[in-house]
């Protein structure tokens, strides 16, 4: 079992936020690398010794690693002190449907499993609290990074001018290519068009513009928006793609821990 290769962002020396790399992992994975996603084809042997090398690496027990059973929808799920009082089915129910994570605990890591779809991560400088959201198309359309804007406001009086924002791996403008229906949902969702979509054969869509669009307008500042620009389609090597390896590859794990 080789260590986790992670790919990490400069926040705060008060933070660990990273993106795990296919690099590393169990000779029993199905998937060809480094992989804790729970909506994969893994070995389960492969998959659980891969979230204790992580724990481990983070130096936290595997309670305190904590990611939700997406769903491509906007529902947002504080992480606090009396989660941890739960039995582990307790926990698991309500992390099921949950699209999004937030914390002021310090010593927690949470994160969202993703193979093209954005993660994004949020911290608040002042509050010292964070947020990890997993933005596919459909959550992105749905506004979700505003949700958990709004949600950090309310839990932890977050202010958006206060928080810096990382934009994961993820499938470029290139590569993600939709039909006319998908390009119309974003239209009708008040997205610029002009800027985040261009025409070739099919439309193409910007879902890191998007994104961060959707910050800047809720008040996030653009200069404490950091957009990876790494292509999971194209590093493949690196990073798992589902739309270039089908579904069934492996995830990306893009998290962060208040230290």
């Amino acid at each position: 079992m080789m260590a986790p290769t992670l790919h990490t962002y400069d926040l705060s020396p008060r933070v660990m936020a990273f993106s795990t790399t296919r690099v590393g992992g169990s000779p029993l994975s199905l998937c060809g690398g480094f992989n804790i996603g729970n909506a994969s084809d893994e070995h389960p042997e492969a998959r659980h010794a891969c979230i204790t090398s992580l724990c481990e690496s983070l130096s936290i027990d595997e309670q305190h690693l904590v990611f939700p059973h997406q769903t491509h929808g906007c529902e947002v799920r504080r992480v606090a002190d009396d989660f941890f009082t739960l039995t582990s089915h307790t926990r698991q129910m309500l992390l099921e449907g949950v699209d999004a994570l937030s914390t002021d605990l310090s010593g927690v890591c949470i994160g969202v499993n993703t193979a093209d779809c954005v993660p994004v991560l949020l911290y608040d400088t002042v509050h010292h609290a964070a947020a990890a959201i997993h933005a596919g198309w459909r959550g992105t359309v749905q506004r979700i990074v505003q949700s958990v804007i709004r949600h950090m406001h309310e839990q932890y009086a977050t202010q958006p001018a206060q928080l810096c924002a990382v934009i994961g791996p993820s499938i470029s403008p290139a590569r993600f290519e939709v039909g006319d229906e998908v390009y119309q949902a974003f239209a009708e969702g008040g997205f610029p068009m002009e800027q985040i979509a261009h025409r070739q054969e099919k439309w193409h869509i910007d879902l890191w513009r998007s994104n961060s669009f959707l910050l800047t307008e809720a008040g996030v500042l653009p200069e404490n928006i950091h957009t990876s620009g790494i292509c999971t389609y194209d590093h493949v090597d690196s990073f798992f793609s589902a739309r270039r390896e089908t579904i069934h590859t492996g995830r990306i794990f893009t998290a962060i821990m208040l230290r």
